[in-house]
Order: structure tokens, then C-alpha cells, then sequence
């Protein structure tokens, strides 16, 4: 990313966003894209926190699942000179707004709130640049997870799957009694998301970190990548026709509903569950997608501090900073958002049976060394390397592209610089 080189055609169309940017006094702009029913709860209760506190909090959601819009939106108003306190911002890309020197070094908020001892290494890590704190972490995401109806497999007489072989049974029965086997939503997000959870379940964790974390070129062509491309290729099958364009939290609602069986997604999905009045283990399950049960891909959510001026501004963002870390609001958060928190120290008693799931085979996989960034999130690679892969994905998904072919575009796209 060099925000110097953005075309003024991105500028010019979104100057009427940056007139209305002046950060005032005791002020907080948060800039995201926490849209849907679960993830506005939780802004709203971050809201609450920061007014209760004495701050102002001027709310700049971009709607779109992935961030792309987002990210537009903001690039534009940083060039303007009128960045937000705030934005949610992930992985690497965290490290590559740090080399434009546009971020803000929050180490106070981190020194009070001894976020060193709070935090995994891996994560507080993510959260630096150069050694100082730039962002704090609202919560740790699972991405791979099956979302199962367990009444649509009741009447298709189905059983719950725990591989490939099982998970292809359960869909074909599904799709027999007239049910949608997978909900999904086609956009390029999306489709990565189901391919992230393929590659580990065929390859396993050593696999997915030689190929999609360290971008290994034989790993990338090989038969492990060929074989995770059929896979995603008799996955296409079951899917609807109408899937093209729709948004993730309607492929839920098909589940939900019981117009679907299952769906790939990360436990932000569960959140529309709870928000919908469902119960974990009895109106729908967590399940670990196909292979993938001994790992844990990571997302992370986080909101990184852009260079505020004035004094009012830089202390109301350390406030912001120092409320995100607090315990009290990564459980209110985690609970609507249906993730996990960041933080060590948050109380477990009113998580439910997926998110204790999710906190137990997190510390499971760390110490087996199957916790790996999630590529379709953000958080294993550079930007222009993921858009370029992504962008592979979504042919293959979109096209008749063989497995073949496939791997050799991927391997090219992992190259873009």
C-alpha cells in the first residue's frame, strides 16, 4: 500500500465523507464495519462505555463483510488529511499503514492496562509496530467452522460430519430432501473463506502454513493443492443459484431458518444465531469444518489509532484504547460478536458451549502449533498477495477453471508484489 499513489478519482469520490471528519474535543470517530445485528450490539455497548467515560463517539461504519469498502473510505480521508481516532484494521495491514507513518503510539493505554501481560505473544506482536503499540485487540475469531441445522439433517437423515467423505454424504442427503446442503454467499470473501477451511482440512496445518502462510511454490502446485481444488470444486455443486452477491449474515439466516443445512463461516456467525434467539447444541451446532478438529485458523479483530492532534483528541483515544482492552467490555463484546476475547483474565461463566470450545482448542492448538492466521481475514499475508489469490479463488469458483489451472494461477498470485 502507498497511499501517496491512490488515484485522485478515489479521492474525489469520497471528499463529502472527509468534510464532516474534524475530530472535536473528547471526541472518538471510529471508522468499521461491524454492520450486521450481533456486531452492532457490540459497537453500541462500546458506545455506551466511552460516553459513560466522558467521550463523544462519532460511529463511521462502512457496510461490506470483508473491509473493502472500508479501507476505500479510509485510504480517501487519510490523504485528506482527516484520518479517524480509530479504524478497524487487521494482520500485516497493520504494519503496512506504520510505514506510512500515519499511526499513533498508544504504549501508554498498553503500559496502564499491562497489556504485555494480558495478551499471547503472537497477538501483542500483531498489535506493534517497531516495538510500540499502534492497536488494540477487541477479540480472537475461529474462521474454521460448519455451522449445522440440526433438524435439516434430522428430516434428511443425515448424520453430523467430521470429514470430507462424511461431510459429501451428509450434503447429498441434505440436497435430497429438498433442503439447500450448503449456504453460501458468492463473493470473493466468501469463497475464500470456504478455501482456507478445504486447504487445512485436506493438508492439515503444516500444509496450510508451507503453502498459503510462507506462499512455498511446491507446495502451492502440488497434488495436496490440486486435491484441496477438487474439493472446493464438488463443494460448488451444493451450493444455490442464487448465492452470486449475498451477504454472509443472509447465508446464515438460510441456516437459521432451516432453508439450508450448513455453512461455512467464522464464529462471527454465531452472533446472528443468538441475536435470532437460537441455542448452541440444540437449534444449531459448532462444528469444526471437515479435518480441520486439532486446528484453529485466527482472525483479530482490532482497532488501530490513527495520529490524532490536540490534546483533548490523543487523550480521548487512549481512553478508547484502554476501554477495548478493559475486561468488562471484551466479555459484553465477545458475547454479542460470538468470538472469544484477546485477553487473558475475562471471566468464562457466561460464554457458551461453542465459545468454550473455541477457548480450549485455542490453547490446544497454540501449544501444538496448529494456530495459524487466517489468509482470507487478513491476517497471514501481505495485502496485494491476498487480493491476488483471492481473486484466483473466486474464478475458480465462478468459472469451469480446472484444479490444474488453478494451482498455477495461485502460485503466480502468491508472487505479486
Amino acid at each position: 500500500m502507498k497511499i501517496k499513489k491512490l488515484t485522485l478519482a478515489v479521492l474525489a469520490g469520497t471528499t463529502l465523507l472527509a468534510g464532516a471528519s474534524i475530530a472535536q474535543a473528547a471526541e472518538v470517530e471510529v471508522l468499521h464495519y461491524w454492520t450486521s445485528g450481533g456486531e452492532a450490539k457490540s459497537v453500541a455497548e462500546l458506545k455506551k462505555m466511552m460516553e459513560a467515560k466522558g467521550v463523544a463517539w462519532k460511529d463511521f461504519a462502512v457496510a461490506g463483510g470483508a473491509g473493502e469498502n472500508a479501507m476505500t473510505a479510509l485510504k480517501a480521508r487519510v490523504i485528506a488529511g482527516s484520518a479517524p481516532t480509530a479504524a478497524l484494521i487487521k494482520g500485516p495491514s497493520i504494519q503496512e499503514w506504520g510505514n506510512e507513518g500515519v499511526l499513533a503510539n498508544i504504549d501508554a493505554a498498553a503500559a496502564e492496562g499491562k497489556w504485555d501481560a494480558s495478551l499471547p505473544p503472537m497477538l501483542a506482536n500483531i498489535m506493534k509496530y517497531k516495538g510500540h503499540y499502534v492497536a488494540a485487540p477487541v477479540n480472537v475469531h475461529r474462521v474454521n467452522w460448519l455451522w449445522v441445522n440440526p433438524e435439516v439433517l434430522k428430516k434428511s437423515g443425515a448424520k453430523v460430519p467430521t470429514n470430507f467423505a462424511e461431510f459429501f454424504d451428509a450434503a447429498d442427503k441434505i440436497k435430497k430432501a429438498g433442503y439447500v446442503a450448503i449456504a453460501h454467499g458468492g463473493q470473493p470473501w466468501q469463497d475464500a473463506t470456504v478455501f482456507e477451511s478445504v486447504a487445512l482440512g485436506v493438508g492439515g496445518a503444516d500444509f496450510y502454513k508451507k503453502a498459503i502462510v510462507q506462499l512455498d511454490q511446491a507446495s502451492l502446485t502440488g497434488p495436496t493443492m490440486i486435491k484441496t481444488f477438487d474439493t472446493l470444486a464438488k463443494i460448488k455443486t451444493y451450493i444455490d443459484k442464487d448465492s452470486a452477491g449475498r451477504d454472509w449474515n443472509l447465508a446464515t439466516a438460510m441456516v437459521i431458518n432451516g432453508k439450508a443445512g450448513m455453512q461455512f463461516m467464522g464464529d462471527w456467525a454465531k452472533g446472528e444465531f443468538t441475536a435470532a434467539g437460537k441455542v448452541p447444541g440444540k437449534d444449531f451446532l459448532c462444528i469444526a469444518a471437515p479435518g480441520t478438529e486439532k486446528s484453529f485458523t485466527f482472525n483479530v479483530d482490532s482497532l488501530t489509532m490513527f495520529a490524532v492532534k490536540g490534546a483533548d483528541a490523543q487523550k480521548a483515544q487512549l481512553t478508547l484504547a484502554g476501554a477495548v482492552m478493559s475486561p468488562e467490555f471484551q466479555e459484553v463484546f465477545n458475547l454479542n460478536k460470538g468470538s472469544i476475547p484477546a485477553r487473558a483474565g475475562v471471566s468464562r461463566a457466561k460464554f457458551d458451549s461453542c465459545a468454550l470450545k473455541s477457548l480450549d482448542d485455542m490453547d490446544a492448538s497454540s501449544k501444538a502449533g496448529s494456530f495459524v492466521p487466517s489468509f482470507a481475514h487478513g491476517m497471514a499475508i501481505d495485502s496485494a498477495k491476498a487480493g491476488a489469490i483471492q481473486d484466483v479463488i473466486a474464478k475458480f469458483m465462478n468459472s469451469n477453471m480446472t484444479s490444474q489451472a488453478a494451482v498455477q494461477a495461485l502460485a503466480k498470485a502468491a508472487k505479486t508484489k
